[in-house]
């Protein structure tokens, strides 16, 4: 590929394009990816469930333990790109302790922000924020949800007095 004056022919200008880029997968979603917490399998589990985005092939897979209507165990395995490794570190760090309308909300909060502008998920969630700037980029937002479909898919597996 040729480039004529910082422009790539047929693409928009390249630096705009490494701005967009540099924000996308910036060095804090860098990190969590890097560092995602609950990772394996729980071989004692109440429930799993493995979801996959058909767009991109990323999957999730997770293990849960749920006592008195809240998670007290979780695991997962995450097959994704960045982003969803990302979004699934971060709920990985607070998941325990949370109960499946507590998760349902959190889903909506993130399919919300990503989709129509809306707000930041709630706390303790609100780290999810540094996926704000892949609003832009509707094929990465099933990579991005990957975790809590699997959590809700996963927690719909349970008898409805085990979860709240």
């Amino acid at each position: 590929m040729w480039y004529v004056q910082g422009r790539r022919q047929g693409n928009e200008n390249v630096n705009s394009d490494n701005g967009a880029i540099i924000r996308l997968y910036s060095k804090q979603i860098l990190e969590l990816a890097a560092n995602i917490p609950r990772i394996g399998r729980l071989e004692n589990c109440d429930a799993s469930a493995k979801v996959r985005s058909p767009l991109c092939g990323s999957t999730v897979t997770v293990d849960i333990v749920v006592e008195d209507g809240v998670i007290t165990g979780f695991a997962q395995d995450v097959r994704a790109c960045a982003l969803g490794q990302a979004s699934a570190s971060v709920v990985a760090a607070n998941v325990i302790g949370r109960s499946r309308s507590e998760i349902e909300q959190v889903r909506l909060e993130l399919r919300e922000m990503l989709e129509a502008g809306g707000a930041v998920p709630s706390p303790p969630f609100e780290q999810l924020a540094l996926l704000q700037p892949a609003r832009d980029y509707r094929n990465r937002h099933a990579s991005i949800q990957l975790v809590l479909d699997a959590l809700v898919q996963a927690l719909g597996k349970l008898e409805p007095q085990t979860v709240a």
